[in-house]
């Protein structure tokens, strides 16, 4: 079987990268007494290098950012790594705080080959701004350590990759300090002499743990992986290297998880039409804030535009360290069949539809827009009623008689009979269970100005017009 294992040697650091608009001098720092652990080129570019102070590293770089690394936070972003690559491969096992571990000889039929792979994972990792080095192995712990040597092992000759395993410094064994101390003074340097030694020598010379260790390097005994799984939901945290002040600095940053949403939804060939966002704050709760489509959406610019909407009208409480995109709500995609010959069925209209009253709800309130539907009451002033677009109900169709569209707000009385009766009477009488009664006989009539009205008799005879006709 053969193994691939990505391992991200600047992945927290490049996570607050992603959300920045132009690269500068940044680092991570750590540890006790604080020393830097990661930097990105620019840094290393001015000078500093791992293992400073942060005293030194600023002197050198005079607008150096530094933050305080989280390697709890790290395991997180891994995670987040770990939802597109299982789109490329199947089987993944995650090694915090920094690497990946893909099943990949399944996938050199689907990719062509493993360079096909290679490359495509290549591409997938500079669309995300993130450096991480591959190499195949014949097991897990050696795909591991090659891709820690950071040479960058794409072969599946099983001689080359032995070659390549032998020659490894002791160091890179994945080994303890101990350990590794121990086999350097006993002359060896390299991994292939040690893997050479007798297993009963090496059990009793450096315990029984590391010689399964060095068994399971070569294959020669079980190293049994627990696959990851992927969330049933969709969550995306972005993490800022400086406080956002105002709303409108959070629309680059959310930009690349709507990306990431977009395949995501394109790869689940599904929709959403809720999106939950969450603002951290330093010191103050998570502010909450949702996004809602009158229609089911996947596409990234038609979400930023409604969350730019959503932005303008939400001004900050106090500034913001991070963001988080979360999607519960997942809708199977539909695709419209043609009527006619060019496929012309109106498609274009309602969507368009739909993109404005997601626009305008965004604008001005989930709750600014209704629309009229039926309500099962016969009296014409209590047979509608508004209901919110955002509720996504619709009147059952059924066959109701004629009603003009202009209905009076009080009925007006009558002040001469008509030239032309064109229909009714019909009779009208409800309400006797909620105090509220009429008794009345409408007619359809036109008048001799022209106009076509809905006329109706009360009890006491008299006449009344409750409504025109266009």
């Amino acid at each position: 079987m053969l193994w691939l294992y990505l391992h991200f040697p600047y992945l927290l650091l490049e996570h607050f990268q992603q959300s920045e608009t132009a690269s500068r001098p940044m680092a991570l720092i750590g540890g006790h007494p604080p020393r830097i652990i990661q930097l990105n080129p620019e840094a290393a570019r001015a000078g500093v290098a791992e293992g400073q102070s942060p005293q030194t590293a600023s002197a050198l770089a005079d607008n150096l950012h530094l933050i305080a690394a989280d390697m709890e936070e790290q395991t997180g972003v891994l995670d987040q790594q770990a939802v597109w690559l299982y789109r490329h491969a199947a089987r993944i096992i995650l090694y915090p705080p920094d690497g990946i571990l893909a099943e990949a000889g399944s996938l050199r039929r689907l990719h062509g080959g493993l360079q096909g792979l290679w490359k495509k994972l290549r591409g997938e990792l500079d669309q995300r701004r993130l450096t991480a080095h591959l190499a195949c192995g014949p097991t897990p712990r050696a795909a591991r350590i090659l891709a820690r040597d950071r040479r960058g092992h794409c072969t599946d000759d099983t001689q080359t990759l032995r070659q390549s395993l032998d020659a490894l410094p002791i160091e890179a064994a994945d080994l303890d300090e101990k350990t590794t101390e121990r086999l350097q003074r006993m002359g060896l340097h390299t991994l292939g002499p040690v893997l050479a030694l007798p297993d009963r020598e090496l059990a009793r010379r450096l315990g029984p743990e590391t010689a399964l260790h060095l068994q399971q390097i070569e294959g020669r005994a079980a190293d049994p992986q627990t696959d990851w799984q992927p969330p049933p939901y969709f969550h995306r945290r972005l993490d800022f290297a400086e406080d956002v002040e105002h709303s409108s600095g959070l629309l680059f940053p959310l930009q690349r998880a709507l990306q990431e949403l977009d395949a995501e939804l394109c790869w689940r060939q599904q929709q959403t039409d809720t999106l939950q966002l969450e603002i951290r704050h330093r010191r103050r709760p998570v502010t909450p804030l949702q996004i809602r489509s009158t229609a089911p959406e996947h596409r990234a610019n038609a979400f930023l535009e409604l969350a730019r909407l959503k932005l303008d009208r939400h001004q900050l409480e106090a500034p913001a360290t991070g963001l988080s995109l979360k999607v519960r709500r997942f809708l199977d995609r539909h695709t419209p069949r043609g009527d006619d010959l060019f496929g012309d069925t109106g498609q274009h209209q309602e969507e368009a539809r739909q993109h404005l009253l997601s626009r305008l709800q965004a604008r001005l309130g989930e709750e600014a827009l209704h629309s009229l539907a039926l309500n099962p009451d016969h009296r014409p002033e209590q047979a509608w009623r508004a209901t919110p677009v955002s509720s996504g109900r619709s009147s059952p169709a059924r066959t109701a008689p004629r009603r003009p569209l202009w209905l009076l707000r009080q009925p007006q009385p009558l002040r001469e009979m008509p030239c032309t009766w064109l229909a009714g009477p019909e009779r009208i009488s409800a309400g006797w269970w909620d105090g509220e009664r009429v008794q009345r006989d409408y007619y359809i009539a036109r008048l001799h100005s022209g106009q076509t009205g809905w006329l109706f008799r009360d009890v006491t005879g008299g006449w009344f017009i409750h409504g025109w006709f266009g």
